[in-house]
Formats: C-alpha cells, sequence, structure tokens
C-alpha cells in the first residue's frame, strides 16, 4: 500500500469517527479504503454499461 494525505472537511472527519467509534470499521483508513474502493467499482460498473467510452448507448 502507499500513503497518501488528504484534506477532508470537517463534517467528513466527524462522520468517520462516527462510524468508527460505533464499530463500523476499526479505523477511519478502512471506511475511507471502503469508500474508494466502493466507489471505483461503480464507476467502472457505470462506465461498461455505457460501452466504456462514456457514452450513454441506451
Amino acid at each position: 500500500m502507499k500513503l497518501i494525505t488528504i484534506y477532508l472537511p470537517e463534517p467528513y472527519i466527524e462522520a468517520l469517527d462516527r462510524l468508527v467509534s460505533e464499530k463500523y470499521y476499526p479505523h477511519r483508513a478502512e471506511a475511507i479504503r471502503v469508500a474508494i474502493r466502493d466507489l471505483i467499482n461503480m464507476e467502472l460498473r457505470r462506465m461498461r454499461r455505457r460501452g466504456g467510452n462514456g457514452e450513454d448507448t441506451g
């Protein structure tokens, strides 16, 4: 894994901390990894449905 640094708005940090404190995730980093993974998967599926070139084929 590679380390990256990001700046997030305070409400995002508070929401992440709530997820961690309520035991949805073990720590912020895991919650962020899951969110990024899910976003990438969702966008890739959408691209495939559109034919891979970003244009809507339906």
